[in-house]
């Protein structure tokens, strides 16, 4: 245990996408692909793909990791399901790019009609910007609101599932 903890943030980058067995306390053994590695306590995040169904996360614990065992290097489509699995891309894969645009133009229309400041943000621009204190992220639903206002979200979420039911 105290040879995981005393690796450096460059030694547990090493690990990311590679296949690796994970010998925990008590016999525990867990297999997966890194993810991660949480360099403050040293847990490891951990997925498993399976027939191309949702990966299953795991989080091993630091504290209960004895040993860490590299069993393969991830290959490139592995790699790049890795990268994006937190990824806006897998919550929007099932829209094309015309019909977001085409929901985010409408949506910020509707906003504006309504007298309701709105701006994009983002490098691509798919953010929209509510009051400079809400965001609404593809595919424009109530669910893809963010704000640490409550208030503000609650109300927000509230007109947006309005809008959404008179489209």
């Amino acid at each position: 245990m105290a040879d995981w903890y005393n690796k450096t943030p460059l030694e547990w980058q090493a690990y990311v996408n590679k296949e690796v067995k994970v010998s925990a306390d008590e016999n525990n053994e867990f297999q997966g692909f890194v993810i991660t590695i949480d360099p403050v306590s040293a847990s490891i995040v951990l997925a498993n793909f399976e027939d191309n169904q949702k990966p299953l996360v795991r989080v091993v614990m630091g504290h209960v990791v004895r040993q860490v065992e590299v069993l393969n290097d991830a290959d490139e489509a592995t790699k790049e399901r890795l990268e994006n699995l937190f990824t806006l891309q897998d919550v929007t894969s099932h829209h094309s790019k015309e019909d977001l645009e085409a929901k985010k133009i409408s949506l910020k229309s509707w906003l504006e009609q309504n007298n309701i400041p709105v701006t994009e943000e983002g490098e691509s621009r798919r953010t929209l910007c509510v009051a400079g204190v809400l965001t609404i992220d593809p595919p424009y639903g109530p669910d893809n609101c963010c704000s640490s206002n409550e208030i503000i979200l609650s109300r927000i979420q509230g007109l947006l599932q309005n809008y959404v039911t008179s489209q």
